[in-house]
């Protein structure tokens, strides 16, 4: 291992790749998920609906009903909520 002004080189080169190699796999992964995008817009699918379902269900249940509930709040704030009839 060469050792450079205290910095090892050849940890330091491996640990550079490393993360040029998962980059480069990100922007693959990135690009799938574009494609799978644009397949389901192809089937008439609504891709902000479909983004908006995939963070909802990121989040753990007690999150998304404390967000659904600020938002029900906000509409009738705003006067947006749908009337109950």
């Amino acid at each position: 291992m060469s050792n450079t002004g205290g910095v090892a080189a050849d940890q330091l080169r491996a640990f550079v790749e490393r993360i040029e190699r998962l980059e480069e796999e990100k922007k693959a992964i990135s690009d799938d998920i574009k494609d799978v995008y644009a397949e389901a817009k192809g089937n008439g699918y609504d891709v902000k609906v479909m983004r908006q379902i995939v963070r909802m269900r990121k989040q753990d249940s007690n999150e998304r009903m404390e967000m659904e509930a600020l938002l029900d709040l906000y509409l009738h704030a705003l006067g947006m909520a749908p009337s109950a009839e």
